[in-house]
């Protein structure tokens, strides 16, 4: 049974121009301990589809389809539920989802100098979130379990970081307390929000070998949100590459970095850097507004091979393997389809 099995997933939001759609009809399912990858340009909707899991979008938001989430979760203290009956955070009542958000469902935002708050140590900050959701521990049992918590996102002699100011911080450490919090409570399910977007290289693989190191210890499963695919590599079993609020192509990690087979997936591919590549070959043109986008396919004003029958209708999901799909009408299915 997965631990997450999100269905036909849409947000639609209010604009001063009508409603838009930045999540359009997604789905896909996490296993407990896996780790997908879900990869795209800024814009593509990947923050919205994880904001709209935590039910953190704007209050006008709308959203429809199903995220079932199957994990032990007590409610109350009268009322346990069961992992085999799956909670759906899409019509899960609001003071029910605060409860289950920040603690078997957790997320690490993008740019950890503006989600931590400036003027809180780093330890209150942490010990905040343990208190919310242990509210009949005592004050020195919280302080223990956020250093805890600190250690276990290894950074070093926490007690010390733990009184100190995020802007006393560096950018990696800085980001293994926003770890540390995400990992307080012992969530099953670990939404990483671009966590090494602005680091170097060397803290990048630190950060990416600690949370392989965590997910491993820890059971986790996480869904990895990346605009880099050889980042996502090193840590994704499975990918997902989205496009103006659409999964365009999802699969094995190995075969989508093998063979490709949609146009957009081969355009990220090109564009990322590598030691053989003199130059870069980049996307021409860029993500479409969300309140102009093409009859068709979205990707078909960039698409380098698009033919005339691109801009007539969507594209369904077409299946290259069993494992394996691309929303392109050039994709030929495993049975020749």
């Amino acid at each position: 049974m997965p631990l997450l099995d999100v269905r036909h997933l849409t947000v639609d939001l209010p604009t001063p121009s009508g409603w838009v759609r930045p999540v359009a009809d997604v789905s896909f399912s996490l296993d407990p301990g896996a780790t997908l990858g879900l990869v795209g340009e800024s814009g593509s909707g990947k923050t919205m589809l994880a904001l709209s899991l935590l039910g953190l979008l704007p209050p006008s938001a709308r959203r429809s389809g199903d995220a079932l989430f199957s994990t032990e979760f007590r409610i109350s203290s009268f009322e346990f539920r069961p992992a085999n009956e799956a909670l759906n955070l899409i019509t899960l009542p609001e003071d029910k989802l605060r409860r289950l958000r920040g603690s078997a469902l957790s997320m690490i935002f993008q740019e950890p100098m503006t989600a931590l708050n400036p003027v809180l140590r780093i330890g209150a900050q942490i010990e905040e979130a343990i208190a919310v959701h242990n509210p009949s521990l005592r004050k020195d049992e919280i302080h223990r379990r956020a250093l805890a918590a600190l250690e276990q996102a290894a950074v070093p002699d926490p007690a010390a970081r733990a009184a100190q100011f995020p802007h006393q911080l560096s950018g990696g450490l800085r980001q293994r307390a926003l770890i540390a919090m995400a990992l307080s409570c012992g969530p099953r399910l670990l939404i990483a929000d671009e966590p090494t977007t602005a680091l170097d290289v060397t803290i990048q693989k630190q950060i990416l070998d600690l949370l392989k190191t965590l997910r491993a210890q820890l059971g986790l499963a996480m869904l990895f949100i990346a605009h880099d695919l050889a980042v996502v590599s090193q840590i994704a079993e499975k990918i997902a590459v989205m496009y103006a609020g659409r999964i365009v192509e999802e699969g094995p990690t190995a075969e989508i970095l093998r063979r490709p087979r949609h146009p957009y997936t081969e355009g990220l591919l090109r564009a990322a850097p590598s030691l053989e590549k003199k130059t870069l070959q980049p996307i021409p043109g860029s993500v479409p507004q969300l309140d102009a986008l093409p009859p068709g396919c979205a990707f078909e004003p960039r698409c380098p091979v698009r033919l005339p029958e691109c801009s007539l209708a969507l594209p369904g999901l077409r299946a290259v393997s069993p494992s394996h799909r691309a929303r392109c009408v050039l994709v030929k299915s495993e049975n020749g389809n």
